[in-house]
């Protein structure tokens, strides 16, 4: 595996859907778009917006299309939302959605629980979706939640991993972000999923999407581009975690990975200053304090 660092690295935002979901205060409408527009200001160049999921699972964002709507559409910039099924690729279609994400998981009990089908089953709702987005020359994610361990299953053989992976290419997919749902990847789990992907998925084509719960998430992040990987999730003040996983808190916050970028000399495009300042506006909708550590710095400096 390569030991370089890439010259610049993509950074894809995921606040808006994967951070808001969870959250038990409701944000409106009103401050959704101006989150998001704070995002596109900032030079994110993909953030994804939020999810056509139906309100009864996931109530937050229960406002997607009018969101989607009403974003200020930088012209460089990609947004994307997540769909569930064919349903739901019709709503994201009526809003204007040009970029789609579908989501499985490498371990059955958790899609079950998360979705309630089988990852055999998921990807037969995948089909209608991806037919239709070849039809409307839509680009497609495909998220593998757990690929790095399970709630419920605990370890996750590298080869189911790259089973699925491979189903999501067979579907014709662009694009597979690999999550750490509950946070447990190390280094050498990371290097170990990444190496036995890359007989069958290109680099270009992997993204990673790693929790902090345990600390590890820059780090594993420095694996993941030593292996060829120049896509990364993050999450804007470290929103989010996993509503069926418990402790699975802390997504890695857009402000840690782009300051430690910086300090590697990796551009991105974007504005850290701005995009703390679009988590503080979430902070004061949210009525707590988010758990970026760039933020917590900012906060002690000024105390």
């Amino acid at each position: 595996m390569s030991q370089s660092l890439p010259q610049r690295v993509q950074v894809v935002e995921v606040a808006p859907r994967d951070g808001l979901q969870n959250e038990s205060v409701v944000v409106n409408t009103d401050q959704k778009v101006d989150f998001i527009n704070r995002l596109s200001a900032a030079g994110c160049s993909h953030i994804e917006v939020t999810s056509f999921v139906s309100p009864k699972w996931v109530p937050t964002l229960a406002d997607h299309a009018e969101v989607f709507r009403r974003i200020e559409k930088a012209p460089n910039t990609v947004y994307s939302a997540l769909v569930p099924n064919r349903l739901g690729m019709e709503r994201a279609l009526d809003a204007g959605v040009r970029h789609v994400a579908i989501f499985s998981a490498a371990s059955d009990t958790f899609t079950r629980k998360n979705i309630n089908a089988s990852v055999e089953e998921s990807f037969e709702r995948f089909r209608e979706v991806c037919g239709i987005a070849d039809r409307e020359d839509i680009p497609v994610r495909g998220y593998i939640s757990t690929t790095f361990g399970c709630p419920y299953e605990g370890d996750v053989p590298v080869e189911r991993v790259v089973e699925v992976a491979r189903a999501f290419l067979d579907l014709g997919v662009d694009e597979i972000s690999l999550g750490d749902t509950i946070g447990v990847a190390t280094s050498s789990s990371v290097e170990a999923v990444l190496q036995a992907l890359s007989a069958h998925v290109p680099s270009e084509k992997i993204a990673v999407h790693f929790h902090d719960t345990h600390g590890r998430a820059l780090t594993n992040v420095m694996t993941a581009l030593q292996a060829g990987i120049v896509r990364v999730d993050a999450s804007a003040g470290g929103l989010g975690g996993c509503p069926y996983a418990a402790g699975a808190s802390g997504n890695l916050a857009t402000e840690d990975l782009l300051s430690w970028l910086a300090s590697k000399g990796i551009e991105t495009g974007i504005d850290l200053e701005q995009v703390a300042g679009a988590s503080l506006f979430m902070e004061r909708q949210l009525g707590r304090e988010l758990p970026s550590r760039h933020l917590q710095a900012r906060r002690s400096r000024s105390s």
